[in-house]
């Protein structure tokens, strides 16, 4: 199968479980690798010379971490080592905020830190944490998420699986982790991310899968980077080259054996790319709202307050979800409208947020506002923008937060769909949006609809349909 088939059918089989539910991440080192935490090998380097071996010739770390036992009689360096690198102050990637964008409910790791925890709070969403055995006993009340820390904590380093003989003894001492994990493994559909044929925890879980569910396997994904060719003519880089390939074409086809399909990346942003297409797929349900009015040409008050009234009733009662603030003269309107269809707030159906005023201490308010932004775009797939400005000391100015809220549109893949014929913001970003149709969607369909939104003659009614006829169409 080629990388470009391959990569097609794990979107859409795995948008389509993100859609029913049966979506579940697996999610190894190399994700947190990009916020500054250093990988197994390079933790190990210290505990390595102290045994007088090289860690870049070692490809059993952990062997490695046992022989360290094995030799001084204790664990506390290496629970130290734990402690040290993992209590960092780490940033959160975009691969974070994008795992905790996506509809899911399910995440295993092997990962010690605490940034997948951070990244759903951030995103509003409540977390339930397994770290030890008697977590699963219990449940956290309205959660939106369980994350399973197989391998155990940063907090408690004592416990954490780290050594050989932890892995061994992996099922005497975790047993319900290995249940909890077999029935994930037969009801939902993984991605794994984050994993290298380095990683020493890959083979261990691979072993584990296998002797869990034998034959009766679901298909899952693993994203692997391809190897990179390389530059220099030299014979010996060239056979290294050749060998690695070798071993990459059979780890992919072991990879089978787990019923495990191999997407290759060309590089890691591909992960990026991949994440952002399936947050985009998976929220195309979801609208999100944007605007502001202190003016209200050149429909004036009464026609824009109904548009948007029409807008939030005909999304909603077309079965699309709408995400919005409460922006000044437009989102009142808006949940107006979606509340005369609903009859009562629907969290799922109707996601309100009140845009911030006021930034906590140690936060500048203009980047708490961006962060806020951020999280309410991120849990939609398109987002339409009415009006848009506001008083600027005495002069009617188009509203840099509408503005900034359609970069950040464009930025992650979402569908931007101004009502240029509500005038100020929307309709110099409808125009820049009709000036490269095709870039901003690429299947087409739509031109006609884009035209509708900027002719101020057109009805409220027929501004609507148009909007509702292009979330359609990116919605197939």
């Amino acid at each position: 199968m080629s990388t470009d088939v391959a990569r097609k059918n794990m979107l859409r089989t795995f948008s389509t479980a993100l859609a029913e539910g049966t979506a579940a991440l697996f999610v190894g080192a190399g994700i947190s690798r990009q916020s500054g935490y250093v990988d197994w090998k390079t933790l190990l380097r210290d505990v390595a010379e102290d045994l007088s071996l090289d860690v870049d010739r070692e490809s059993d770390l952990v062997a490695l971490a046992q022989y360290h036992i094995n030799q001084h009689g204790s664990r506390s360096k290496l629970n130290q080592l734990l402690i040290d690198e993992f209590t960092k102050k780490a940033v959160l990637t975009d691969n974070h905020k994008l795992i905790a964008s996506l509809p899911i409910t399910t995440v295993w790791t092997t990962n010690y830190d605490d940034l997948l925890e951070r990244a759903f709070e951030n995103a509003e969403k409540r977390a339930d944490i397994k770290r030890t055995e008697p977590n699963l006993a219990v449940t956290l009340p309205r959660r939106s998420v369980t994350i399973y820390k197989m391998h155990g904590d940063k907090t408690l380093p004592d416990e954490a699986v780290l050594t050989k003989e932890d892995y061994e003894a992996y099922e005497l001492n975790r047993p319900l982790f290995s249940t909890a994990l077999r029935g994930d493994l037969v009801e939902k559909t993984f991605l794994f991310l984050g994993f290298s044929f380095t990683d020493p925890n890959i083979d261990y879980i691979l072993s584990r899968i296998r002797v869990l569910l034998g034959q009766n396997q679901r298909e899952h994904f693993c994203l692997l980077k391809s190897l990179t060719v390389p530059t220099s003519r030299r014979k010996a880089d060239k056979e290294a080259f050749e060998y690695e390939s070798a071993k990459l074409r059979h780890r992919i086809a072991d990879l089978k054996r787990y019923s495990i399909q191999a997407v290759m990346l060309d590089d890691y942003s591909d992960i990026t790319r991949i994440l952002r297409d399936l947050s985009m797929r998976s929220h195309l349900r979801d609208v999100f709202v944007s605007g502001s009015a202190t003016d209200f040409a050149p429909f004036g008050e009464s026609r824009l307050h109904g548009l948007c009234r029409s807008l939030g009733k005909n999304l909603i009662s077309n079965g699309y979800n709408v995400v919005s603030g409460f922006g000044l003269g437009i989102g009142g309107s808006i949940i107006i409208g979606a509340m005369s269809e609903l009859g009562e707030n629907d969290e799922q159906r109707l996601h309100l947020r009140p845009f911030p005023q006021a930034a906590p201490p140690g936060r500048s308010l203009k980047d708490f506002q961006t962060d806020y932004r951020e999280r309410m775009i991120s849990r939609s797939g398109c987002c339409v923008f009415v009006s848009g400005n506001k008083d600027d000391r005495g002069s009617i100015i188009n509203s840099p937060g509408v503005v900034e809220e359609f970069e950040i549109c464009c930025r992650e893949g979402k569908f931007p769909i101004p009502i240029g014929a509500t005038g100020y913001a929307s309709e110099e970003l409808w125009k820049k949006v009709m000036t490269s149709l095709d870039t901003f969607f690429p299947a087409g369909g739509v031109k006609g609809h884009f035209e509708v939104l900027g002719n101020s003659a057109k009805t409220n009614e027929e501004l609507v349909e148009a909007v509702l006829k292009i979330i359609a169409r990116v919605s197939r």
